[in-house]
């Protein structure tokens, strides 16, 4: 049987369902073209991340797909409730990259609060005739420790990131409207851990209560975070995406951060991907990643072999 990674898979998932005793095609396959190589190649399984879509043409198209698999979380890029309805499983694996995405998370929150985005943009340039007055302009920092973390979303990558936050000494305050509570335990190196709870409030307290604020939800339909939403927040805010595109208004965040509002944000994602706006990418107080979150050796490993293994349950 043919497994088509059209977004990549790492070589352990790759190993894996070559032992299973399937045959792994990797080839990038353009999207106007993935429903004609599937059928052409006698493709059963396709897998995806977040660049290939498989919406109700390719599964119309596509008789023979027994499985569509999803390498991360969200599977806003798959008609998933479609391909069930015609007798397709839908997986993906929802626990592999939750540290990979909520570390991410942390580099941009240490990023902002240190400057290191701008800073590593003009110390090339002025850093050997204008050092100390780049000194003073970085002179400012502010630590994390002691500071409310607002996470919006509290599912496996808000835990993630809760759990990153109650290490550096901050404290977590969450939102999200399927959660209640959730127990989160902190595991240390050496067997030790602690368990504390966090009771979930409303997005409005969230926000306004907040010094930083991050970001887990799925795709919506609308903006969770626009001008209205910042006006509620505290002056000079840190906030960071690395959730979906399309959540935080970015015209309005640029307002925002133009006026002080904001203090600094961490963008993964972006409403025009591949083509984020310029006023984004050339912004002085934006921390800027291409949609990284789950890219890490680590997370690749397991996403690939847990797809490998849920194929091979379902498929033998």
């Amino acid at each position: 049987m043919k497994v088509l990674a059209n977004d990549g898979i790492s070589k352990s998932g790759i190993l894996a369902l070559e032992k299973g005793g399937y045959e792994v095609i990797t080839t990038k396959v353009a999207q106007e073209q993935v429903a004609n190589y599937i059928n052409e190649n006698n493709v059963s399984v396709i897998l995806v991340r977040s660049a290939t879509k498989v919406r109700k043409d390719i599964i119309d198209a596509c008789p023979g797909i027994k499985i569509i698999g999803r390498g991360g979380v969200g599977m806003d890029n798959i008609d998933v409730e479609y391909a069930k309805s015609k007798g397709i499983q839908v997986i993906n694996t929802p626990a592999s990259s939750s540290e990979s995405v909520a570390e991410l998370v942390f580099a941009h929150l240490l990023t902002g609060v240190r400057f290191l985005h701008d800073s590593n943009r003009n110390m090339p340039l002025e850093g050997d005739t204008k050092f100390n007055d780049l000194k003073k302009a970085y002179a400012n920092g502010v630590e994390l420790r002691g500071k409310t973390l607002g996470i919006v979303g509290i599912g496996r990558i808000g835990q993630a990131t809760a759990k990153m936050a109650l290490g550096l000494g901050m404290k977590v305050i969450a939102a999200d409207s399927f959660i209640p509570q959730v127990d989160v335990k902190v595991e240390f190196f050496d067997g030790q851990a602690i368990t504390t709870t966090i009771k979930t409030q409303s997005l409005e307290s969230v926000f306004a209560e907040s010094d930083f604020i991050t970001l887990h939800v799925p795709a919506q339909n609308g903006y969770i975070v626009t001008e209205k939403e910042f006006a509620t927040m505290k002056d000079g805010v840190g906030i960071v995406n690395c959730a979906r595109g399309g959540v935080i208004n970015e015209v309005d965040l640029v307002k925002a951060l133009d006026s002080g509002k904001v203090a600094f944000a961490g963008l993964d994602v972006f409403e025009n991907e591949p083509t984020p706006a310029t006023q984004l990418l050339m912004h002085p107080k934006i921390s800027l990643t291409p949609h990284i979150g789950a890219a890490t050796g680590e997370a690749q490993d397991r996403i690939g072999t847990e797809l490998a293994s849920q194929i091979i349950s379902i498929l033998g």
